[in-house]
């Protein structure tokens, strides 16, 4: 049988063996090899493997010849297309081993070596040969090889006769989890949301049962929609925990990972700091954060003031009016009255000051004051609601357009927060001696401190950032907040901040610090008091009000964030100067396993 019949033969389809498979064989990128198992006929004889190497090492000999001659025509300025005896007959020999090699193997052989996918791919169909192998030593019956295998019978067939069809993967439809011990009742009510004679938001009501009333609701949206909710869990959440107060119309729960960076060394005291994030290397960069100030002693944090603001707008009739209310507002001899009004509607809500803003026969009043340990924003609703009420008897043509005009500012990048502080404003410090730089943090001293002008600094400004003056406090406040119940929209003024960094004993060391005026956290209230969340801050240490010192929770959490930030600026920093972010992100954050399959 000559070489080429043979390479004919094998670059066809075969028809499948009727004996069963051998479940221990791999597969084989040659299909010469494959063939040669069902058909001794087919096996390639002794004297081809001689022939078979030879022109494999004449084909990249021959190459390597031709791309040597090639540059040095090219350094030597010599036209390329003039070619001298030995190179024609390079060329000529090299696209005859080329067409041997193709001829024999195939083209399919070497697209499998130039486009083979990745390994975790290729374990996959192993793994799906294995099954399919398998299937067909037990239960052999009468399918299509290429049929997907039903999941309620696992049976499979070969057609002796036919030829073996390509194999495919299963064609999956999208089915969704059926709720457990829906009774006939149950089913009334799904049918009755479905057709719109319910109201979806009313089940709690209607139910009186608020884990029932979540999973009918669950179930309605998936027949409604024929999209499955399989993958958002259901059970494991406490329903009644979260009526009135955290969230509407539920039909189940996220699944946010919640890791542990620490302990963080700060004022004195070590913190096991929670953060709930899906970003990788998030976690073990503030880690090394932590670890460089805790063997430099720890970092030290200072609350420079605590205040919730609120700030309605009013509209007067002229522009001279709206004025009369800014003087009579901001008049140290009409605060007392005010502040008493506003107190009366809270037993820690204290007005601190209001501070007005005209435009035209506009006024924005800025309320500021005290929420003891809750972040406080309908304590200070409250609060700026009695005295507008108050203030209508002196001003009735005073019309009041929004208990928030913006002035505030709430969840939003405003000036007025980076300026006057908003919540608790903190600056927190540490000191990071030079070996602890080169020898934790990869890096020097002179690098930290020229790139954080050129970039936290400089670049910023450049791009006339409000407030962003740092490298990533975000990714800190936010992983912080979701983890300890905060409501995740504040991050917007909560991560202003500015980090400094300067060389100090004589160059020796690093002093870098973080200043945040406008970090608004509680430790009651909101999500606060939900079971996970609430683990979160008692691992603080902070959990719920501090009954001796009100307050003292909340702001002791605003420390906290603002060490934590210290520590991810740092080791962030650290990582762009040493030029380890790309290696780092490319090593944690990009893993290449199928994560579909590990959670199934």
């Amino acid at each position: 049988m000559s070489t080429m019949d043979v390479s004919r033969r094998a670059s066809k389809p075969a028809a499948a063996a009727g004996s069963s498979l051998d479940a221990k064989s791999k597969h084989s990128p040659s299909p010469l090899k494959y063939y040669a198992d069902e058909d001794p006929s087919l096996k390639v004889p002794p004297f081809l493997y001689l022939v078979n190497a030879s022109a494999i090492c004449a084909f990249f000999t021959l190459l390597y010849y031709l791309l040597s001659r090639w540059r040095e025509k090219i350094r030597s300025a010599s036209p390329l297309h003039v070619l001298s005896a030995p190179e024609l007959a390079a060329i000529l020999a090299f696209a005859a081993s080329s067409v041997y090699l193709l001829g024999f193997f195939g083209v399919e052989f070497f697209q499998s070596l130039l486009l083979r996918p990745p390994s975790d791919i290729w374990a996959d169909d192993g793994e799906e040969e294995r099954v399919v192998s398998v299937v067909a030593e037990e239960g052999a019956l009468k399918a299509p090889c290429g049929q997907a295998l039903d999941e309620e019978t696992t049976k499979l067939e070969f057609d002796p006769v036919k030829p073996a069809a390509p194999k495919a993967k299963p064609v999956e439809t999208e089915k969704w989890d059926e709720p457990i011990g829906l009774t006939e009742e149950d089913e009334k009510v799904i049918a009755s949301v479905v057709a719109g004679t319910t109201p979806s938001y009313s089940l709690e009501s209607k139910l009186g049962d608020c884990r029932r009333a979540a999973a009918i609701r669950r179930e309605a949206l998936q027949r409604k929609t024929g999209k499955s909710l399989a993958g958002l869990p259901l059970e494991g959440l406490d329903y009644e925990s979260i009526l009135g107060q955290c969230c509407e119309m539920p039909v189940g729960y996220v699944q946010i990972p919640v890791g542990i960076a620490g302990p963080l060394v700060l004022d004195g005291r070590e913190y096991s700091v929670p953060m709930a994030t899906t970003e990788g290397c998030l976690v073990a960069s503030a880690n090394r954060g932590c670890k460089a100030i805790a063997l430099c002693g720890g970092a030290n944090s200072v609350v420079l003031k605590d205040g919730m603001t609120r700030a309605p707008v009013v509209r007067f009739g002229s522009a001279k009016r709206a004025a009369e209310l800014k003087f009579y507002l901001e008049s140290p001899t009409n605060f007392e009255v005010l502040s008493s009004v506003f107190n009366s509607s809270s037993r820690f809500g204290r007005l601190q000051s209001i501070k007005c803003a005209i435009a035209g026969k506009n006024l924005y009043l800025r309320f500021s004051c005290s929420t003891g340990d809750a972040m406080g924003m309908n304590m200070i609703s409250k609060g700026v609601q009695n005295v507008m009420d108050f203030l209508q008897k002196d001003f009735p043509d005073m019309d009041v357009m929004g208990i928030s005009g913006n002035f505030c500012s709430d969840k939003k990048p405003a000036a007025v927060n980076w300026i006057e502080g908003r919540g608790k404003s903190v600056v927190c410090e540490a000191v990071i001696k030079g070996d602890m730089v080169r020898k934790v943090l990869k890096t020097s001293v002179e690098a930290l401190v020229e790139l954080n002008m050129l970039k936290n600094l400089t670049g910023s400004a450049m791009a006339g950032a409000l407030g962003g003056f740092n490298a990533h406090a975000s990714n800190i406040v936010t992983a912080i907040y979701i983890a300890t119940g905060q409501d995740p929209a504040q991050n917007v003024e909560s991560s202003h901040c500015i980090t400094m960094m300067e060389a100090v004993n004589d160059g020796k060391d690093l002093h870098v610090s973080v200043t945040m005026p406008s970090i608004e956290v509680g430790t009651v209230g909101g999500g606060t008091q939900l079971a996970s969340q609430s683990a979160c801050l008692n691992l603080l240490g902070v959990k719920g009000a501090n009954r001796e010192a009100p307050g003292s929770n909340s702001r002791l959490l605003a420390t906290v964030v603002a060490g934590l930030v210290l520590a991810g600026e740092l080791s962030l920093m650290s990582a762009l100067a040493a030029g380890q972010l790309v290696k780092s992100h490319m090593k944690y954050n990009r893993a290449n396993k199928d994560v579909s399959k590990v959670s199934s």
